[in-house]
């Protein structure tokens, strides 16, 4: 008698339909889940951006004005209004102003709009202002 070994085409074509019937429902709820996770680090470094401003503010009295911009948590300003009390090595963890999870700068602005102090934004995947869903706009005043 001989030895079976291996599979059948049969038993193959079996698990192979199987496996499409299983892609079929599986992929359509995982196929968002990078873009869900770039808006969850955008809102995570907005909460950190924030944090070191209020850390600036407190060494120095005052945000950095939007031509200061975030660079400020980097690097001293040089312009006016200068820091006296500028942190040596700065108030962020990195060597340079993190990009958006798109690869975007965010846009920072102080005073803010409506008589906020500073906004921080990002524009979203498609990286222009307005938009819903993933394209949306992601505020810092709105996740409080």
């Amino acid at each position: 008698m001989r030895k079976k070994e291996g599979f059948t085409l049969l038993e193959l074509m079996i698990v192979v339909i199987i496996l499409g019937i299983l892609a079929t429902f599986l992929v359509p709820k995982i196929i968002h889940k990078p873009d869900e996770a770039r808006v969850v680090k955008a809102k995570s470094d907005i909460k950190a951006i924030e944090l070191s401003l209020k850390m600036y503010k407190l060494d120095n009295g005052n945000y950095p004005t939007t031509e200061q911009g975030l660079k400020a948590l980097i690097e001293k300003p040089e312009e006016p209004p200068v820091p006296n009390n500028w942190k040596e090595g700065g108030y962020l963890d990195t060597n340079s102003v993190p990009p958006d999870p798109w690869g975007n700068a965010y846009i920072y602005r102080s005073p803010g709009d409506n008589g906020r102090d500073y906004e921080i934004i990002s524009l979203g995947a498609d990286g222009k202002e307005g938009g819903s869903g993933f394209n949306a706009d992601i505020e810092s005043w709105k996740l409080n």
